[in-house]
């Protein structure tokens, strides 16, 4: 854990790993609670009617033992993978602590995939269980005969069909439950990368990776636990941004949690949960935060009582950190990860570490470097690919089954990320783009961050994409692709108006040359803007 210092250097200096031989996930955010503190609120459910519920570290700790012997009396065993197609609601917390207790493999799932997206899952990872809901189950229904070794199915919403009720599956277990002695590299979940770029593998990750996120939780906001703190993110708990940003640091450090379920992110909905459960420290994704600014007068139509806010997993960009200070009274703290690597780069304004359009510098604990294809370093202000060191407790053990692509992901003692930056003098990283959305345009190479950061700050435009089109002249040109706010209409002089917008404020060769006005906006799962539709898209047109 991190332990507040006045200055970066400091906390550096100051930090080291301590990685205990044994370590249980399960275990250490809720036996380990459960026995200091039972009756500590560990989550909160969010009804926007009425009040929320709670669940306490001491029930937390009796249903994830009883759920952990009624899966092991099913069969269920060390090593076994487990699935959870859940939204954020107790039930999946309960799940998951109980597959760390077993020695089990969580496998978590979002609800938003497709039956073809689920059945490759599914089958990749070797699923034994599923413990999912209602609609889960009706996703999987045509699957289990092509699923050999998928042989239980829970529903958390009672019998039905072929799935077992899973809440008198607690009822009907012992609470007693001895959890398996684990070490930090015995595995313990699978988090599936988005498969933006081939099909999507399975991240396997050791015990280890929790404590491994700690630094990278407390960093950006701003040395929790403190008094009062409450955290919040519209993040599926299906993705390492929700599960390792939130749900399971907040349960290790004693921090409530806030469980709100949403079909997809409503601005409306989601300031009113967080003046309503009073959330002091919210993850809230880049994309979620652009919507957030169609909103007028935020601070004077809610009450947030938020101390800090955390953003990740893509580019914030200035436009929408300037916003943030300017509306909401907060600097917003940037952080750096991905699926295999989480929490590797981070901001933290109460301590000086800011600086908008970036993505933050080493958390303490990481070593982060821009490097060549030979695994170099290149100097400051070069632009190369983003690469963590090993080894590295937040590291992810091997892509499953799949040593190839594991071996391909390193260089030397580097871990490759796939993403181009630039770190500056004073060691900040500046996020440039995924190796395949980089512009190629006239010898330049743009990042795509920015042009969608600066056509956020334009009033018309809710949501926005920048890809490459192919070009005779200049290789490519950029090509914008926008989503209007209400009250605007597309049309030829909007798009010359966007255009201009764009050339003013950033350069000649950056501006887009076509713009596109779109219904909207394809997201990935985890609340990332899906470049590759619009550049196949613009790669068909330009091959007409």
């Amino acid at each position: 854990m991190l332990r507040r210092r006045d200055s970066y250097e400091a906390l550096c200096r100051g930090f080291s790993w301590n990685i205990p031989t044994r370590f249980n996930i399960g275990s250490a955010v809720s036996d380990d609670w459960a026995m200091r503190a039972p009756d500590r609120v560990a989550l909160f459910d969010y009804r926007q009617e009425g009040e929320a519920a709670s669940l306490t570290y001491g029930e937390l700790a009796e249903r994830s033992s009883a759920f952990a012997s009624a899966l092991k009396a099913r069969g269920v065993g060390r090593g076994d993978r487990v699935a959870l197609l859940l939204p954020q609601c107790f039930e999946t917390v309960i799940a998951h602590v109980a597959i760390y207790k077993l020695g089990a493999i969580a496998v978590p799932l979002a609800l938003l995939f497709g039956v073809e997206a689920l059945e490759y899952r599914l089958h990749a990872a070797g699923v034994k269980a599923l413990v999912t809901n209602a609609q889960g189950l009706g996703k999987v229904a045509g699957l289990t005969g092509r699923l050999p070794m998928l042989d239980l199915l829970v529903s958390i919403d009672g019998d039905e069909g072929a799935g077992v009720d899973f809440h008198r599956l607690i009822a009907d277990a012992d609470p007693r439950f001895e959890v398996e002695e684990t070490g930090p590299d015995d595995p313990a979940m699978m988090i599936f990368t988005s498969g933006t770029t081939g099909p999507p593998k399975g991240a396997l990750h050791g015990h280890r990776v929790l404590l491994g996120h700690i630094p990278g939780v407390q960093l950006p906001h701003e040395f929790l636990p403190q008094p009062g703190d409450l955290l919040w993110t519209p993040a599926d708990w299906a993705w390492a941004g929700g599960l390792l940003n939130v749900l399971l640091p907040g349960l290790y450090l004693g921090v409530p949690v806030v469980a709100g379920r949403f079909d997809r992110f409503e601005p409306e909905l989601a300031l009113g949960l967080m003046e309503k459960m009073r959330v002091r420290n919210a993850f809230i994704p880049p994309t979620a935060l652009r919507m957030l600014k169609t909103q007028t007068e935020i601070s004077k139509r809610w009450k947030l009582p938020l101390r800090t806010i955390g953003s990740g997993g893509e580019s914030l960009g200035r436009e929408t950190y300037d916003w943030a200070k300017a509306e909401l009274g907060l600097t917003i703290n940037e952080f750096y990860g991905q699926t295999e690597c989480n929490l590797v780069l981070a901001s933290c304004a109460a301590i000086g570490v800011s600086r908008g359009g970036a993505i933050g510098r080493e958390v303490p604990g990481h070593s982060v470097a821009i490097i060549d294809e030979e695994g170099r370093r290149v100097p400051a202000g070069q632009a190369g690919q983003i690469a963590v060191r090993k080894p590295d407790p937040v590291m992810f053990l091997e892509y499953w089954q799949n040593p190839e692509a594991t071996q391909k992901k390193f260089v030397g003692d580097w871990m490759t990320t796939g993403d181009q930056g630039i770190q500056d003098e004073d060691g900040y990283v500046h996020f440039f783009g995924r190796d395949d959305d980089v512009i190629t345009s006239s010898g330049y190479r743009i990042g795509p961050g920015e042009i969608e950061d600066c056509l956020s700050g334009h009033p018309a435009i809710a949501l926005a994409a920048a890809v490459g089109k192919p070009d005779p002249v200049r290789t490519e040109i950029v090509k914008a692709y926008v989503v209007l706010n209400e009250g605007y209409e597309p049309g030829p002089e909007m798009a010359d108006e966007i255009s201009l917008w764009v050339r003013e404020r950033l350069s000649a060769h950056e501006y887009p040359r076509e713009v596109a006005f779109v219904d909207s906006m394809p997201l990935t799962t985890t609340g990332k803007v899906i470049r590759r539709i619009f550049r196949d898209r613009a790669r068909r047109e330009a091959a007409r």
